[in-house]
């Protein structure tokens, strides 16, 4: 969309509120408002906030910043009782109008464009399977002497006894842990808000492919959108994350995409689809291992070398690790499969058509911010193909019933978030190629997620009451 088409949506739909959205660098979506008739201003000279007041951003004698629309990326926000013309911006510099280095999407762009200069290809598709969970309550509290954290949903196997509880009426219809892939009504009662979810996502040019219950009980939910560019694809996967939450509170329901919320259930992944084209053809087909090419199986050997490191930046709570477990189908093996869902890379293998080959990174979780997870993961595959990387053998074994001393042998996905960012102190200078990341980014990330996993490890929990208050 063009400046000029811009202007013709917003008066279209007679537009009297203009949103202007960003994201930090934890992947939080931002937004600040403008009446309709400030439009053409805006994108002339775009507007001005305050990036100390952003977590990732600015210090205070340095806060004055830039928002920049991205034409291409308005559509009319449907959650909005004036009609609010909705648009993702890029951060800049205020002085020399430069790309804010630290803005997630710049650092996307800066991806990208080694790409282009690497000559190895000229597009990157990147196609994520986020996971979520939809429930009929949540409650959560922090404090120094209690805390404690409540989730209910109507379809919980834990909400078969008894209950006077009036939002989550008990009928029976339950879903056992682990079973709830692809139940029929009446058990899944997901099936009109996930429909309600696409309907948005497809009106704001979000094609999706296929949508429905996951394997936990509690709600789990999946919505696929079919693989599109990197850079638009992270701002698709910022709409997603927006969307979802707003049909679910139109539902009088809550989304999360913390990777574990329940319990001894599975968690919530985001399996990452990913190929290379150059000048319209795709370049992960060939005659190697399940029908890929040299530069894909490269590719693999990039992001299985690295998946530690990368687990810090696409896996970056300290909740992602109770979902990288065994025992949950979770993808803790770093090695790689055909159709394995075991391993951490699996090949699907649906079709033959050159145009479907890619590679599936399971590891990485929607808690991450898509638009750095999405470009560490590219220079890691870059890395790969740069250096020739080979991936090791492939396996068609389940590895969830391998022999433990055979099982020893395969690297293995960090315990925690600490071990996460051991691993990315200790092996970043993929990153830092063609300028994507610098030094200082990276430190502060590590910094700041090194508060988060100190803060945790001072708290006591609900479970160590439960286990040791009798001690």
């Amino acid at each position: 969309m063009s400046p000029k088409d811009f202007i013709a949506l917003a008066k279209k739909h007679k537009c009297t509120v203009l949103d202007l959205t960003f994201v930090d660098v934890p992947g939080t979506l931002h937004h600040t408002s403008k009446p309709i008739h400030e439009l053409e201003s805006v994108l002339k000279d775009g507007a001005g906030f305050d990036g100390s007041s952003i977590r990732g951003f600015q210090q205070i004698q340095e806060s004055d910043m830039l928002l920049i629309p991205d034409p291409a990326t308005a559509y009319i926000d449907p959650f909005t009782a004036e009609p609010t013309l909705s648009i993702l911006c890029d951060v800049r510099e205020p002085m020399k109008k430069e790309l804010y280095e630290r803005s997630p999407r710049t650092i996307a762009k800066k991806a990208l464009e080694f790409l282009k200069k690497s000559g190895v290809a000229d597009k990157a598709y990147f196609g994520p399977e986020a996971e979520f969970f939809i429930f009929d309550h949540v409650s959560y509290e922090l404090g120094t002497g209690q805390s404690h954290y409540h989730v209910d949903s109507e379809e919980a196997t834990w909400n078969s006894g008894q209950t006077s509880d009036e939002c989550c009426p008990n009928l029976g219809y339950t879903i056992r842990h682990k079973e709830g892939y692809f139940p029929a009504s009446p058990f899944d009662k997901g099936q009109d808000i996930r429909a309600a979810m696409v309907m948005e996502m497809e009106k704001a040019g979000i094609e999706i492919e296929t949508f429905h219950h996951e394997v936990a009980t509690g709600g789990q939910a999946e919505i696929d959108m079919r693989f599109d560019e990197m850079l638009i694809m992270a701002d698709k996967m910022i709409r997603y994350k927006y969307i979802t939450r707003n049909v679910a509170k139109r539902f009088g329901k809550s989304v999360t995409f913390m990777p574990k919320p329940i319990y001894g259930d599975n968690g919530s992944g985001m399996h990452t689809h990913q190929s290379l084209w150059r000048a319209g053809k795709p370049l992960f087909a060939g005659t190697e291992y399940a029908g890929l090419s040299k530069m894909a199986l490269h590719y693999m050997g990039g992001i299985l070398k690295h998946a530690r490191a990368l687990c810090a930046i696409c896996n970056p709570t300290t909740n992602s690790y109770k979902r990288l477990v065994p025992g949950f189908e979770a993808p803790v093996n770093f090695i790689y499969s055909a159709r394995n869902r075991s391993a951490a890379i699996r090949i699907p293998m649906y079709s033959e058509n050159p145009k479907a080959k890619r590679v599936e990174f399971r590891s990485p979780d929607a808690a991450c911010n898509p638009y750095i997870a999405f470009s560490a993961m590219l220079l890691a595959g870059l890395d790969g193909i740069k250096h020739k990387i080979d991936p090791g053998a492939a396996t068609d074994e389940n590895l969830y019933q391998m022999d433990p001393s055979k099982l020893a042998k395969i690297p293995h996905a960090p315990e925690d978030l600490s071990e996460a960012l051991d691993a990315l102190e200790a092996d970043m200078n993929f990153l830092l190629d063609g300028g994507v990341f610098n030094k200082k980014f990276l430190a502060d990330f590590i910094s700041v997620k090194r508060d988060e996993v100190a803060d945790e490890r001072k708290r006591p929990s609900p479970a160590e009451f439960f286990k040791y208050y009798d001690v």
